[in-house]
């Protein structure tokens, strides 16, 4: 029997028609990018612009042309009210009377892209609050709780789609008639771990209790956990959350002292609410180090916040010790 498609799958989860629109769309938005970045050299689109983006970062061409490509395809679309992108400034209205809003950050891992490292598409989808339109900052400043689907698409050596709309995690392959098939269903990351992938150069710059924890993982068998733990480390964050996806693992950019202003370097609306969307639905946990991601209420389109998920049981070990430090914290200002 053939794999299935997205569409089929979907349609076989029963899952609302319009949804289904809308993610073919961002689908074919995937498979497009991918034929670019794998002509990329060729083309000569691999080097940086003279822009910047909102956050301040070097745009590559090609986080503009993934940009374009999404922002293009989607607005295109009646269904669709609003966009919001990691590369835009603000929210871009789409049909006054469409229902849904898309967040995407187009090209994930892009500063990986000249040495031809993996890097990816992470989308969000969202319903328009009643009373909203799409071209607004609070249409989209909904807790991750209230996603209708979200997902990535990795172009690595095979490009990939991973993809839930609440009904668990399917992974797909792109084919080459450029179809994405069913090749992984219902993902699951294992429990317990002994991956973990982190930035170390940054080690300085943590809290306490985010150095001690990392310390007792590169300790091994000779510290207090008693076993030994692999570093892993790709500087994407789609390529890494994959990797945790598929064998297990935890992923984590922890708060750190280097700007007070930012609470974390990842974006809230772009990787990580629809990456901790994933993780939980394929039996993971997905955390500031402090709560649940899926929690947090927005206060703006470009909020920043800090990561830290993966295998269930590792991830219970970091927030414990941040919680031990937090009550230490308090008995000592009470006294």
């Amino acid at each position: 029997m053939p794999a299935a498609t997205v569409t089929q799958l979907l349609k076989d989860q029963k899952t609302d028609p319009e949804l289904i629109s809308v993610i073919n769309v961002i689908t074919a938005c995937c498979q497009e990018i991918a034929e670019q970045l794998r002509l990329g050299a060729l083309t000569g689109i691999l080097g940086a612009t003279v822009e910047t983006n909102v956050q301040g970062e070097t745009q590559k061409q090609l986080d503009v042309i993934a940009n374009d490509i999404l922002k293009e395809k989607l607005l295109a679309l009646p269904l669709i009210a609003g966009i919001a992108s990691e590369e835009e400034d603000l929210p871009v209205a789409g049909n006054k009377d469409g229902r849904f809003l898309v967040l995407f950050d187009p090209l994930d891992g892009s500063s990986n892209i000249d040495v031809n490292v993996s890097v990816g598409t992470i989308f969000s989808i969202l319903e328009v609050p009643e009373g909203c339109h799409g071209g607004e900052e609070k249409a989209y400043l909904q807790s991750g709780r209230k996603q209708l689907a979200a997902g990535y698409a990795l172009y690595g050596p095979a490009a990939t789609l991973t993809l839930s709309t609440g009904k668990g995690v399917q992974q797909f392959s792109l084919d080459n008639q450029g179809s994405f098939l069913l090749t992984q269903a219902e993902m699951s990351i294992p429990q317990d771990t002994k991956e973990f992938a982190i930035n170390m150069s940054n080690q300085r710059f943590w809290q306490p209790q985010m150095q001690a924890y990392i310390g007792e993982l590169v300790a091994g068998k000779d510290g207090s956990r008693g076993k030994n733990f692999n570093m892993r480390w790709i500087a994407s964050m789609v390529a890494d959350v994959h990797r945790v996806l598929t064998r297990g693992g935890i992923f984590t950019y922890p708060w750190d002292n280097r700007d007070a202003d930012k609470p974390g370097k990842l974006r809230l609306m772009y990787e990580g609410n629809p990456m901790s969307f994933l993780v939980e639905q394929a039996g993971g946990l997905a955390t500031t180090c402090f709560g649940n991601i899926l929690d947090i209420q927005p206060q703006k389109i470009h909020q920043r916040v800090s990561v830290a998920l993966g295998s269930k049981n590792e991830i219970e070990v970091l927030l414990q010790a941040h919680q031990t430090a937090a009550d230490s914290q308090a008995a000592s200002l009470n006294k």
